[in-house]
């Protein structure tokens, strides 16, 4: 049997030539284990990738109301330093 590249697989220093069938249902059962392995990886990258997703949104969100927050203060900052002026500016009573 030929490996994905092409390569003819030798078993135990073999030609090959001796029609070993066992060779072949080590070469299926190693191929099945590397599939198996190659899905439990691909469903832990999928699962990061979704917890990945869910923190960049949980991070745009806090991003954004940290925005709002800090222009609320800016807001709040300027009316009250333009109440201090206007009362600084006026004559005491």
């Amino acid at each position: 049997m030929a490996g994905p590249n092409g390569d003819p697989h030798v078993l135990g220093g073999g030609t090959g030539d001796e029609g070993d069938e066992g060779g072949d249902t080590f070469e299926e059962e190693e191929y099945a284990a590397i599939n198996s392995m190659l899905d439990q990886i691909n469903s832990c990258l999928d699962h990061l990738e979704e917890k990945n997703d869910h923190l960049h949104i949980c991070l745009k969100e806090l991003l954004e109301s940290n925005r709002q927050t800090r222009l609320e203060f800016q807001q709040q900052s300027k009316q009250l330093n333009t109440g201090a002026d206007v009362q600084g500016s006026q004559p005491p009573a």
